[in-house]
Parts: structure tokens; C-alpha cells; sequence
């Protein structure tokens, strides 16, 4: 088969894709896999550079152990893109039907690469495959092939970065620094929260940026303590505090920034939980250095903010590994930051540590965190903002 060359928009050389899948196939001749189906999005666009959101539907590629041997199935809105943006050289289509029938096409493709009686690898903890499509998968492939879950696979490999990759983790750093500066702008008494998420994305945008697989996540007021977003504005009051928690991304690599905003004189209490915080993150920052356990920075972040009296408020885990990730997370997980993973810290890793304290009763909480790269010596923290309570 002939070399696919990049196009002129993709996002890495050639030379990047093709050393991805040399590293992807090593790894599945040592689990010894005659082929895994890809469903992941994020797999696609780390080995292929094809950059679409036909996840959503039933969109699978196989790839085999044949160098340049790489199918992809989809439907029409994204054959376009696929030639456009991949180096996927055999692209065919499903067409929406009322006997539509994509897993039987699948098993078809499977047969025809000579795949019968092989085992074959199959992405199933992602996004990109629902239980039902599984379901068709698994019927269609009966006594075909046998299969093996494979979802770690492309995932590893994913995890340390590339000087490439790291280049555009830097680019998303720059955005997201330039975020919290438009959101701190826009963070004064008797606007909708919201305003913050429009100046955020607003920065990051016409930054060059893209558009973030989630959030922004700006919760103020009595909506401090959650985790998640909700929907709905609240205005800001002339005492108030904002936690925002977002991602910048560039060409799909995403780096996360957390921070606290007080508008008016902060509340003791609210320095107080500060305090903490910025203590842990800086416990779990030094902490990070190759060859030490994920897990050391979660008893890091823990040892801190028990000492401080606040075990009941801080969360079972404190943070992930972040990477090129497609909605509806900007999670790259796992790896989790937890208590107990033993999980080896290493050069190129790109995480989010993050420490956060909330108590729902009484409507308090405050948070902050920071994306690191681990170096050859320790973690660089990728924003030129102090860790400290900000102030609208």
C-alpha cells in the first residue's frame, strides 16, 4: 500500500502519524492481537489525524497489524472530513436506512482483511461506542472473531506527549492565561455569571483556540460547592465568590485552569478555605516527578487539607491526566489522580491536579488547580497565574 501523506491541514507531519501507528502496532503484536476495531475518537485523531464528531453515531475504524492497513466506516457528512483531515487511506460509508446495518458491514470489513478466527481488539470504554451498538457488534462478529476489551491500548500510548504534542499544550496554556484575565475583567457586581463563560470562550476563540470539548464551569454564590455546571445565570452580587474551572484547547489538547474569585472583601471563612487549598496544590505540584505513584499526589492533596480540619469537604480524588479529547469531557482519563494508584508519574505526562473544598449546607466552596507537565526533574505548572484568591 502506497504512503498516505498528510494533508496540508493536519495537525502533525506524516513522519508523527506513521510513528504513532508503528508504536500502535507494536503494542498489539505484545497482546498479541491480530486487529483492533477503534472506536474512540481520540484514537482516530491521535494515530490518523481525522478530526470529526461522527462518534456520535455508529463510526469504527479497523486497524491491523499491515503497515498502512487501516479502515475507517462512517457515514457520508464525514467521508469529507476524513479524507481532508486523515491519512486514513480507505474510507467507506454506512448510509442512514431503515435496514441500516453498520455492525454487519463491520463484521464484512473483518472478513475481507482475512481477520476469521482471529482475535481482535475492541475499544469498549469509550464515548464513541453505546451499549446497543456494542450489542450489534458482538452479534455481528459471532464465531468470526473472538474479541478482547483493548481500551488501554491506544490510551497508554496517548499519555506521554510528544515535543509536538507539547507544543500545542503550551499554545493551550497561553489561551487559558489569557482567559482567566478576561474573566477576572468580567467579573463585576450585577452580571449573569454566564458573562464569565462568554469572556472565556470569547478569549480562547479568537485566540486561534478551539472550541473546548466542555464547560466552561462557573458556579458562584451558594453554587460554589458543586462539581459540575448547571444551567441557568446567576447574577453576582457585591460579595460573592466565583469558582471557575475550564479548559483552553489548541488543535484538540486541552489544559485545564481552576481558580477562585471574590468580588468585595472575601468572607474569612473563604480565605480561610484558600489557604488550604493553594497549600494542597502546592504539596501535590512538588510531589509530581517521574517514577513517583499518581496515587502519592492524592496523599499529598489529603495529608493538607485533613491537617486543616476539612476531610469531610475535599474530594476522593484530585485531579487526571489531560490530553486531545473530544465532548463531552476534556478529562483524558484514566489515569485518575487517586489515593493508592500506583501508576508511575513520567516525562511527558500532562495532569490536573486540582484541590476543592465545598459544603453544600451552608453554600461555601472554593477551588483551585493548575495543569503540569512532568519534566525529566519535576512538574512545570503551565500558567503564569499565582496560586491565589483572586479579586474581581
Amino acid at each position: 500500500m502506497t504512503r498516505a501523506q498528510a494533508p496540508a491541514g493536519a495537525a502533525f507531519e506524516t513522519a508523527e502519524y506513521e510513528a504513532r501507528l508503528a508504536r500502535a502496532r507494536e503494542a498489539m503484536a505484545a497482546a498479541k492481537l491480530d486487529a483492533v476495531v477503534l472506536f474512540a475518537q481520540e484514537s482516530l485523531y491521535y494515530l490518523t489525524g481525522f478530526d470529526s464528531g461522527g462518534y456520535v453515531f455508529f463510526q469504527a475504524a479497523v486497524l491491523t497489524t499491515v503497515p498502512g492497513d487501516i479502515v475507517l466506516l462512517t457515514r457520508i457528512p464525514d467521508r469529507a472530513q476524513a479524507r481532508a483531515t486523515s491519512i486514513i487511506p480507505d474510507v467507506r460509508v454506512w448510509l442512514n436506512a431503515e435496514d441500516a446495518d453498520p455492525a454487519g458491514m463491520l463484521a464484512d470489513i473483518l472478513r475481507e482483511k482475512g481477520l476469521a478466527g482471529g482475535r481482535v481488539g475492541l475499544e469498549l470504554d469509550t464515548y464513541g461506542l453505546t451499549g446497543r451498538n456494542h450489542a450489534a457488534v458482538t452479534a455481528a462478529v459471532d464465531g468470526l472473531v473472538g474479541t478482547t476489551d483493548a481500551s488501554e491500548l491506544l490510551r497508554r500510548l496517548r499519555l506521554i506527549k510528544s515535543p509536538a504534542e507539547i507544543a500545542y499544550v503550551r499554545e493551550a496554556a497561553a489561551l487559558a492565561d489569557r482567559a482567566l484575565d478576561a474573566m477576572l475583567e468580567a467579573a463585576v457586581p450585577g452580571v449573569p455569571d454566564s458573562a464569565l463563560a462568554s469572556a472565556c470562550l470569547h478569549e480562547i476563540l479568537l485566540g486561534g483556540g478551539d472550541m473546548p470539548p466542555a464547560g466552561p464551569l462557573v458556579n458562584s454564590g451558594e453554587r460554589a460547592p458543586f462539581g459540575r455546571g448547571v444551567g441557568g445565570p446567576r447574577r453576582l452580587e457585591a460579595q460573592d465568590q466565583v469558582v471557575v474551572e475550564y479548559a483552553a484547547t489548541r488543535r484538540r489538547y486541552n489544559v485545564c485552569l481552576e481558580a477562585t474569585i471574590a468580588l468585595g472583601p472575601p468572607a474569612d471563612w473563604l480565605s480561610e478555605m484558600h489557604e488550604a487549598v493553594r497549600e494542597a496544590l502546592d504539596a501535590m505540584i512538588a510531589t509530581a516527578r517521574p517514577g513517583v505513584p499518581l496515587g502519592e499526589i492524592d496523599v499529598a492533596h489529603r495529608r493538607v487539607l485533613d491537617a486543616r480540619g476539612f476531610a469531610k469537604m475535599r474530594f476522593a480524588a484530585c485531579g487526571y491526566s489531560l490530553g486531545a479529547t473530544y465532548r463531552p469531557s476534556w478529562m483524558d482519563v484514566p489515569p485518575m489522580l487517586y489515593a493508592g494508584n500506583p501508576e508511575p508519574a513520567a516525562a511527558g505526562m500532562v495532569l490536573f491536579p486540582h484541590a476543592i473544598l465545598g459544603d453544600a449546607a451552608s453554600g461555601r466552596g472554593c477551588g483551585v488547580g493548575r495543569t503540569i507537565l512532568i519534566g525529566p526533574d519535576g512538574a512545570e505548572v503551565l500558567s503564569r497565574h499565582p496560586i491565589e484568591l483572586l479579586r474581581a
